[in-house]
């Protein structure tokens, strides 16, 4: 019996642009690629299609895309995606929250990550024993900063497992007698 391993996409490394070698917009000697097409009028459905049919061919679709999103750029079409298109996305990027790129990151890789992706790095490297120096490596921070993150989770952790009165205890002035309004004073 033969098994078949589902690969992931790699995530694209901080500040790596190797990946446009590999992108069919690339104009070489064998393929000539008007670059123009890709920054089309909203009316040059010709170009839009154009583009749009090469973006779906290319190996380093997902990567341009992400790069679009994590650059900030909004003019032509990356990814496949229009610049309508890619708007709603630049909206949600900051509550992206992937667990592969948190592996990702905790694997030693420099990957581009969400406030809330960040969080859950720190939240997997202190359950993980990473070292405070590994992970202020890992977040490109200073080691002080790791520490305070490490503290922080400590004492969440801590907090989350005090237990939780529900009932609360009435204090001996009242006699047990719930207060209502009439029972405190004005403010002067």
């Amino acid at each position: 019996m033969t098994t078949t391993k589902i690969a992931t996409a790699p995530h694209r490394v901080l500040g790596d642009h190797n990946w446009h070698n590999e992108a069919v917009c690339q104009s070489t000697e064998y393929n000539p690629v008007d670059p123009e097409i890709f920054f089309p009028e909203p009316d040059e459905t010709n170009k839009i299609t154009a583009a749009k049919s090469l973006c779906g061919q290319c190996p380093v679709r997902r990567a341009c895309l992400d790069a679009a999103l994590e650059g900030g750029d909004t003019d032509g079409i990356r990814g496949g995606l229009t610049e309508e298109e890619r708007k709603p996305l630049h909206k949600k990027l900051a509550h992206r929250f992937d667990y592969s790129r948190v592996n990702a990151t905790i694997a030693g890789r420099d990957v581009h990550l969400t406030t809330a992706e960040r969080r859950a790095v720190v939240h997997a490297a202190y359950r993980h024993g990473v070292t405070e120096q590994r992970l202020a490596w890992l977040l490109k921070i200073t080691e002080e900063h790791a520490q305070k993150l490490y503290r922080e989770i400590r004492r969440a952790l801590r907090n989350r497992d005090l237990p939780q009165n529900a009932e609360t205890i009435p204090s001996p002035a009242t006699d047990g007698k719930r207060l209502d309004r009439d029972d405190f004073g004005t403010a002067a």
